[in-house]
């Protein structure tokens, strides 16, 4: 069974671009924005792992990692942060947990490979 990412960006491009790279390997779930992925979880789901970008109406990515940081039943979900704004600082970094932040412009085969190297940790540490 295929493991599932869901893909959290405002920008319908990205989103499809992400789901061209990773779709082959893995169940894609896309959100357009965070209250569209919150219904999605709130429906009982729970993917293997998110990639968010930050800057988005309504709600930010920040708010969606503090309210998955805070919820026992999401918080062993590794989280990557894909975003076209500066890297967080340290003391951002302490406050929001994620596993990992990748700039926008990306390359697709290093995205690939931090998808697979989270989803290897995240099964790792069920084992430990």
């Amino acid at each position: 069974m295929k493991k599932t990412v869901l893909i959290i960006d405002d920008s319908a491009p990205i989103r499809y671009l992400l789901e061209a790279i990773l779709g082959a390997k893995y169940k894609i779930v896309t959100a357009m924005d965070v209250p569209t992925a919150m219904l999605w979880l709130a429906a009982g789901n729970k993917p293997d792992l998110i990639i968010s970008d930050i800057q988005m109406p309504h709600v930010d990515g920040w708010e969606l990692i503090k309210y998955l940081n805070g919820n026992s039943l999401y918080n062993d979900v590794p989280l990557i942060v894909l975003s076209g704004t500066e890297t967080p600082d340290d003391t951002r970094r302490q406050e929001y947990h994620f596993s990992e932040f990748i700039h926008k412009p990306f390359d697709p085969a290093g995205l690939m490979n931090s998808v697979e190297r989270n989803l290897n940790n995240a099964a790792m540490s069920l084992y430990a």
